[in-house]
């Protein structure tokens, strides 16, 4: 990977760390899958008129990865954050590198490398410690698990299928999700409209941050890797993802800063830049 491609692949887990906080807060005022449909009409409507319509052939794909990388991975996710914790969701959500590493062995050809497999397992292993373990409400951490395979096959799916023009996936994905999850929506939720009513200034902020810095901006770089690099290379950073999370929790909600954070945290840093190295050629 480029410096480039190595700024952008580290931007994205922290835009979409930090987006943690946003979620939480717009949870606490919006239904959740409610709050996910506003999220994806919104991407829709400001990008649609400025990118162009997909091929007959990109349909097919497009309507498959709005399946699984938006509508079930957020409708999972966004649920399974309001009734767990922050930072414990947030490691439950790191399943989806390695889910992604192995699916990627079968569908995309791509056999991971020794240096790839251990680095997974160290960064692992970091955003473990640093999120003080797992130990909280089962089905909470179920519904984020499954969301985590839902994300790494529509990632995969994306990579196959591909390569998309960034924005115009993010675009028609969002198009595609939004009947998905507001029918969802209807028929398990109540409230939604009164929520319009009774939402303060946090709630309504924490979806815009949602729609342009973790939706369209973070989708959209994270678009832009995935079509450039393997997923071998790009899958890891998603585990800084984790400790940024944690980060924005003691900075903005009162969570404390302990050692074992710190601590994990490096872990995980070294075990993203594991995942880096390039084999050492052999002399001939």
């Amino acid at each position: 990977m480029s410096p480039i491609q190595i700024v952008c692949a580290v931007l994205v887990p922290l835009l979409w760390g930090y987006q943690f906080v946003a979620i939480k807060l717009g949870l606490a005022e919006f239904p959740p899958l409610f709050f996910l449909g506003l999220r994806f009409l919104a991407i829709a409507l400001l990008l649609i008129p400025f990118v162009a319509r997909p091929t007959r052939k990109q349909l097919g794909p497009i309507l498959a990865i709005s399946v699984f990388l938006s509508a079930l991975n957020f409708g999972l996710f966004y649920i399974g954050l309001g009734l767990g914790t922050g930072t414990v969701t947030a490691v439950a959500y790191q399943l989806a590198t390695p889910f992604i590493i192995l699916l990627s062995w079968p569908m995309l050809g791509e056999r991971p490398s020794l240096h790839t497999a251990a680095g997974v397992l160290l960064a692992f292993i970091g955003v473990v410690a640093a999120s003080g373990g797992i130990s909280v409400n089962a089905i909470a951490t179920g519904l984020v698990a499954a969301s985590a395979f839902a994300y790494a096959l529509g990632n995969v799916l994306t990579k196959r299928y591909g390569p998309f023009d960034p924005l115009m996936l993010v675009a028609w994905m969002s198009l595609f999700t939004v009947p998905q999850v507001m029918i969802a929506s209807s028929i398990l939720e109540r409230g939604q409209l009164a929520s319009f009513a009774t939402a303060d200034a946090y709630g309504w902020l924490a979806l815009v941050y949602t729609v342009l810095i973790g939706g369209i901006g973070g989708f959209g770089l994270w678009f832009w890797l995935i079509a450039r690099c393997s997923m071998g290379r790009v899958a890891p950073f998603g585990l800084l993802m984790p400790v940024f999370a944690t980060m924005s929790s003691v900075l903005f909600l009162g969570d404390r800063l302990t050692p074992m954070l710190v601590v994990g945290g490096l872990v995980a840093l070294v075990g993203v830049a594991v995942t880096q190295r390039r084999p050492v050629a052999q002399p001939g």
